[in-house]
């Protein structure tokens, strides 16, 4: 019976450990994301003539970041921007810009 609290122990402690990894994570691409407002808006959603971002998908946001990145994809600044981030940074913010409501 010990040895069964402990084993639960052990997962919801791994599992607490989890979620403040991924909350972490989640909090620093916010931050990242907030340079990107003077541009595409609160959260992604635009008011102007930038494009709005938030809610697209993010296979699709990831693609032009990296694409942003290595020149490929015409730009004024996004270029320049993107080449600030890793990889796994850019699929970051992808996700977290997935997951903005569009209005």
């Amino acid at each position: 019976m010990k040895h069964r609290v402990r084993c639960t122990q052990v997962v919801l402690m791994a599992l607490a450990a989890a979620s403040a990894a991924a909350q972490a994570a989640d909090d620093q691409a916010r931050v990242w994301a907030a340079s990107c407002a003077a541009c595409h808006g609160t959260q992604g959603r635009s008011a102007g003539g930038i494009p709005s971002i938030a809610g697209l998908e993010q296979a699709l946001l990831r693609e032009k970041l990296l694409a942003f990145r290595q020149g490929t994809l015409p730009a004024t600044v996004m270029h320049q921007h993107a080449k600030g981030y890793t990889d796994q940074e850019l699929e970051r913010l992808a996700v977290f810009f997935s997951q903005q409501a569009p209005r």
